[in-house]
C-alpha cells in the first residue's frame, strides 16, 4: 500500500472512458476472484454496460480521473439489485480501481461523490456483494455505513476453487 497522492476528479463516466474501465475491469476478471465473471471483456461487448448507467437517476458510473493527464483509476457503479420491478428502490454498488490506485483514498473519494449523487434519488437501501477474503473492501464498505447482513458460502466458482461471498447493506 502507497501514501502516494495524487491529484484526483471524481466525474460521471462518459463513452470516452470506455476502454480505461474495461482494462480495469479485465484485471479483477484476469487477477482475482472479486468479479465472478471468468472471460474478459472487449470494451465493445462493456458498452451496453456502460450506457446502462446514466449522469442521473439511480443507476450511476462515476469515475476517478488524473486530473491534469486524465488517465482513469477507478470506477463506482450503482446498478439494478434485482430485476423484478418491487426491487427498484435498491440498488448493488460497487467499486473497482486501477491496480496502481489502491490504498490512495480514490475508493473513498468515488462512494463519496456516488452517494452523493443519489442522495436524490427514491432509493432506500444500497447492498454490496464482497468476494471474500477482501478486508480493504469490507473496511471501505464499513466506513460507509454499510453492515454485514450475511455471507453465501461457496457461491462462486473461479480459478478451481469455491469462493464465499459476504453481504452487506446500507440505508440510503
Amino acid at each position: 500500500m502507497t501514501s502516494e497522492r495524487i491529484d484526483v476528479q471524481v466525474r460521471p463516466g462518459f463513452e470516452g472512458d470506455l476502454e480505461a474501465l474495461t482494462a480495469i475491469y479485465n484485471h479483477y476478471v484476469r487477477e482475482t476472484p472479486i468479479t465472478f465473471d471468468t472471460a474478459v471483456f472487449t470494451a465493445e461487448e462493456r458498452r451496453s454496460w456502460l450506457l446502462s448507467h446514466p449522469e442521473d437517476g439511480p443507476h450511476r458510473l462515476m469515475v476517478a480521473a488524473d486530473a491534469n493527464s486524465q488517465a482513469i483509476h477507478g470506477y463506482a457503479t450503482s446498478s439494478p439489485f434485482r430485476a423484478k420491478p418491487a426491487y427498484a428502490t435498491s440498488v448493488e454498488v460497487t467499486i473497482y480501481l486501477a491496480p496502481d490506485a489502491a490504498g490512495r483514498g480514490i475508493g473513498t473519494l468515488l462512494y463519496k461523490a456516488l452517494f452523493e449523487a443519489l442522495a436524490g434519488e427514491d432509493l432506500h437501501r444500497a447492498y454490496a456483494g464482497i468476494a471474500q477474503p477482501n478486508e480493504a473492501s469490507e473496511r471501505l464498505h464499513e466506513r460507509f455505513g454499510f453492515r454485514h447482513v450475511g455471507t453465501y458460502r461457496e457461491v462462486g466458482r473461479k480459478f478451481g476453487r469455491y469462493w464465499d461471498v459476504a453481504w452487506y447493506e446500507k440505508e440510503l
